[in-house]
């Protein structure tokens, strides 16, 4: 692959929005995350931004090697401008065709440059949608993205090897459903999820 396929500035740019629609008595509130208020989704969500920009420029470090499992993010001092600045960086990163070549890493886990432009489409769905659930805000997450997630959800829930789905049990959803139901379905999330 020598060229982007798709880009993440359109779902950078909703996920920004959706971050920008928070109220700060909303930041204690639940998500579809157990482990995760909606503080620790936008501390999460910064420090993916910045892990996914940094793989995408294969600027190994820190960002990138560290287990998104490691700690329960928060948000820092500043995340109202520090977080859709990060987001645009990361779309940034990705509209240079060296971003999915060769290999790169983000989570601590060694990814085909492509690999890893999947796996920051479908962060950015997924947790688009959550902190839209936990806030009670609507949610269109960018086409190109999603069916990017969805193609990334169903290829992990079919590897045997995995036991299922990627982030939890799949839970099921009728094959009619919309695709982005069907997607939070296979991310182990149940589409129908409120606060």
């Amino acid at each position: 692959m020598t060229s982007p396929t798709f880009d993440l500035g359109p779902q950078a740019l909703i996920v920004a929005r959706l971050a920008h629609g928070v109220t700060e008595e909303q930041l204690d509130g639940v998500t579809p995350c157990p482990e995760y208020a909606v503080r620790n989704m936008l501390g999460h969500l910064a420090g993916l931004a910045v892990a996914f920009r940094d793989a995408g420029h294969k600027d190994l470090g820190p960002t990138t090697a560290t287990s998104p499992g490691a700690v329960v993010p928060d948000i820092e001092p500043g995340w109202r401008v520090a977080l859709p600045k990060a987001l645009d960086e990361l779309a940034e990163a990705w509209r240079d065709p060296a971003a999915w070549t060769g290999v790169t890493r983000a989570g601590g886990v060694d990814l085909p440059g492509a690999v890893a432009a999947a796996v920051a489409a479908d962060e950015l769905v997924m947790h688009g949608w959550d902190l839209a659930r936990a806030t009670g805000q609507e949610y269109e997450p960018d086409p190109a993205a999603l069916q990017v997630s969805y193609e990334f959800l169903a290829a992990a829930a079919a590897d045997p090897s995995r036991g299922g789905g990627i982030f939890g049990p799949v839970v099921p959803v009728p094959d009619d459903a919309p695709l982005l139901d069907r997607a939070i379905g296979l991310s182990g999330r149940d589409p129908g999820w409120k606060p």
